[in-house]
């Protein structure tokens, strides 16, 4: 792909957005625009229908959504359906109104049912009942797969549009975000121990029994996929992928379960005090792997070892957030 194409990455000061910004300048690409929330509010229809007008991009990446952990899911549901929903809609709307020819969707691994056999594989979409706590943010995510696919079947020809949807598996490292009760499960864990550390308490209590098994994928390698699926070929993407089964899971391939997971935090942050489960908290998906081989047989691998990756979320928390 040439790299003076105009590139709009929404969402470039989040986690996933921010991650692709650097990405793509690490590859040469120049021309990438982006708008803080206070510029440009993706909820409203009118304002991305002028920014799109105005600014006329060739490439969008859709990495803007708002998100969380098991209490935000809980909390927030009407906010987590009606607000992504509105992002996902307009923005793709006003691409193909404004002749954006590629798009790449990101979606979440939570798409995929509470009891999807493991590792789930791109056809256990709507194979089955959602994880309810996470239902209303699922079902948003699936509207948005099943926005790009129908555009592609409505407008690819005629428009010569390709708009594509990657599902990536729980992430995490720099730019994460480390709310005190709404963030994900890692950034949730790193502040609890760290505040635990300074605090010097003598234990710290994490919500549900720690049996669930979780993947994770530092965001940096989320971003080399996204750049590598939006630059594989047509020809080539469109054989490996059907119609309406067309999104591509990026996972590391490996899980951990949360109780494993908190101890390998807790030393990582130096927490020398011991770990109580409140068992009367929700665990969530008892399990969560994703069958990446999809991914791996269109040429990506990831590259950043779990425990580094903790680290460098560790490192990033302490320079940004304390």
């Amino acid at each position: 792909m040439e790299k003076n194409k105009k590139i709009f990455v929404a969402g470039h000061n989040g986690m996933v957005g921010s991650a692709i910004v650097r990405e793509l300048k690490t590859q040469g690409y120049f021309n990438i625009i982006t708008a803080s929330h206070s510029e440009l509010d993706l909820i409203n229809q009118e304002a991305v229908k002028n920014f799109f007008q105005k600014e006329n991009p060739d490439q969008v990446y859709l990495a803007a959504a708002i998100a969380g952990g098991i209490h935000a899911n809980n909390n927030l549901p009407a906010q987590f359906i009606y607000e992504n929903t509105m992002i996902q809609s307009n923005v793709v709307h006003q691409s193909w109104l404004s002749g954006v020819k590629k798009l790449l969707f990101m979606g979440s691994s939570c798409i995929y049912p509470k009891l999807a056999n493991q590792p789930m594989a791109e056809d256990a979409l709507l194979s089955g009942p959602l994880e309810l706590s996470n239902e209303p943010y699922a079902v948003a995510k699936i509207a948005g797969i099943k926005l790009c696919e129908s555009y592609n079947r409505q407008y690819g020809e005629s428009y010569k549009i390709d708009y594509r949807s990657i599902m990536p598996t729980n992430l995490y490292g720099t730019g994460d975000k480390y709310h005190p009760e709404n963030s994900h499960v890692i950034p949730a864990l790193i502040r609890r121990f760290h505040e635990a550390k300074v605090q010097n308490l003598p234990y710290v209590v994490i919500w549900g029994t720690g049996k669930p098994m979780r993947e994770f994928l530092y965001v940096d390698d989320l971003a080399s996929a996204s750049v590598h699926i939006m630059n594989i070929e047509p020809s080539l993407y469109f054989d490996k992928v059907e119609p309406q089964k067309s999104h591509i899971n990026v996972g590391s391939g490996i899980d951990i379960t949360i109780k494993d997971l908190a101890h390998i935090i807790s030393k990582i942050v130096g927490f020398q005090g011991y770990i109580e489960f409140d068992e009367s908290k929700l665990d969530g998906t008892p399990r969560k792997l994703m069958d990446s081989s999809l991914i791996r047989s269109l040429g990506w691998e990831p590259k950043v070892d779990f425990t580094d990756g903790l680290k460098y979320a560790y490192e990033d928390f302490k320079k940004n957030y304390t």
